[in-house]
């Protein structure tokens, strides 16, 4: 139970700092205002509601991090690239939590 929450949440720090390393996708869901804000250097901003009609952008992709403001909305858009055929997607959690795994 604890380690399908973790995997939810982005509790696994280390594969979501390896996934970083090796050149994963960086995808801010958060709405534009929110990602003008402040995000993960080199990350794209697919906002959580336009994710189904921009399934291309995450085709041949080794590996996809997703992420948000709090964990949630990456949790949904994983859910939805996971029902679309992707196998290689992580839940980072928060767009800070990602910023320090690919910083620290």
């Amino acid at each position: 139970m604890f380690e399908s929450l973790k995997n939810l949440f982005g509790g696994n720090n280390a594969q979501l700092a390896e996934a970083i390393r090796s050149g994963a996708f960086l995808v801010d869901v958060r709405t534009p205002a929110e990602f003008a804000s402040g995000s993960v250097r080199g990350a794209v901003n697919i906002p959580l509601d336009s994710i189904q009609g921009q399934l291309a952008k995450f085709r041949d992709k080794k590996s996809i991090v997703v992420f948000c403001r709090s964990g949630a909305r990456s949790g949904q858009a994983k859910q939805i690239l996971e029902r679309s055929g992707f196998q290689n997607v992580i839940n980072g959690g928060t767009w800070q939590q990602v910023n320090q795994a690919k910083n620290g």
